[in-house]
């Protein structure tokens, strides 16, 4: 309710700076966190553990918000269950030229074309290890390939990244999807991608046997323009390769249905991305079943849009632009409502969703 009366206010902001706004916001929240603050009381319905990881909600910050891990420990305290940091690249970049992203209010969408805009690996390894504390629910580090890297030393990019930040991560996001860094979605192809997750896989065995940890979960991030055939090839080189689950779906270069009538060029994510993200899961959780947990991202609004991604194959769901629509309260309703859906249909846990 107060977020609706502060939207026009927001809204009247160009939506970067009200970005920026909001992260001075969880960077704020971050401190508050660190020093005690408490996440909201966790209903015992909704915890799971999936990769040797708890999870107390199945409600996720998505990739993109959080692009160089400056708030980790504000996530937990709004009430997600886990966070996803990044897009993070080898080399400090500053992204695409604005303005670079656009509300399209009447879709309850965005399209962005902000191009992996971050700090660099190093510079986020630095920060983090800065007074490090591991904040209270699971961190997934998004790594993507930097602009100035051609597309066939890609895969030394990414291992870069993943040494870089080893220490920091619950599991690691292979982003290959993102619209916005030219050539990046060729990495999805058969040949290209399992080369890339095995040569990530031999960087993970040996990071963990030097820090005597476990090995990380890698799960891969997939375009939601892929083909049913690409979805089913994304399948079997995850499996073959050693992926540990996969995140479905990025945003998409489609127009299709739109109201707003718009010419700029991104990607788009909101409400008109929800049904085909959800497709894109099915599709995943017929191919690969429980041998490789979802992530599903993609038009999220309510419990009704999480609980229609989890019965369609997802473990966890991401909330991103619901956020920019909804408020920072969306995290706590959806868990609120999820919860109470579940014991309204005698389902007894969350992962018995899937049925």
């Amino acid at each position: 309710m107060i977020y609706r009366l502060l939207r026009p206010l927001v809204f009247s902001l160009d939506p970067e700076r009200a970005h920026r706004l909001a992260m001075t916001v969880a960077k704020l929240l971050d401190g508050a966190a660190r020093s005690g603050l408490g996440a909201p009381k966790p209903d015992p319905i909704l915890r799971q553990d999936l990769w040797g990881l708890h999870f107390v909600n199945p409600i996720g910050l998505a990739g993109g918000f959080d692009k160089s891990a400056h708030a980790p420990h504000a996530w937990g305290a709004l009430g997600f269950g886990f966070a996803e940091l990044g897009t993070i690249t080898a080399e400090a970049q500053p992204g695409n030229p604005t303005p670079r992203i656009f509300r399209l209010a009447a879709d309850e969408a965005l399209i962005n074309r902000l191009g992996f805009n971050n700090d660099g690996a190093e510079a986020v390894a630095a920060h983090l290890a800065h007074g490090w504390r591991q904040p209270a629910i699971p961190l997934g580090i998004n790594v993507g390939k930097s602009r100035v890297t051609p597309l066939e030393r890609a895969n030394e990019d990414y291992v870069r990244s993943l040494r870089a930040l080893f220490r920091f991560a619950d599991y690691v996001a292979i982003n290959v999807s993102s619209p916005n860094t030219p050539g990046l979605r060729d990495l999805q192809a058969e040949d290209q991608l399992a080369r890339l997750l095995a040569d990530l896989a031999a960087a993970n065995r040996e990071l963990a046997r030097t820090h005597g940890a476990p090995e990380k979960p890698l799960l891969v991030k997939i375009s939601p323009d892929l083909g049913d055939d690409g979805v089913a090839a994304v399948v079997k080189i995850a499996l073959a390769g050693g992926a540990a689950g996969l995140i479905a779906t990025n945003t998409t270069l489609s127009r299709e249905g739109l109201r707003t009538p718009i010419e700029e060029s991104g990607g788009l994510s909101g409400r008109p991305l929800r049904a085909r993200s959800t497709h894109v899961v099915r599709l995943l959780y017929q191919a690969a079943g429980a041998k490789l947990p979802i992530i599903a991202v993609g038009g999220i609004f309510d419990a009704g849009d999480a609980y229609e991604k989890l019965r369609a194959g997802a473990s966890l769901v991401q909330l991103y632009t619901g956020l920019i629509y909804e408020g920072p309260f969306l995290v706590r309703r959806i868990a609120r409502d999820l919860a109470r859906r579940l014991r309204s249909e005698a389902v007894p846990h969350i992962s018995a969703i899937r049925r």
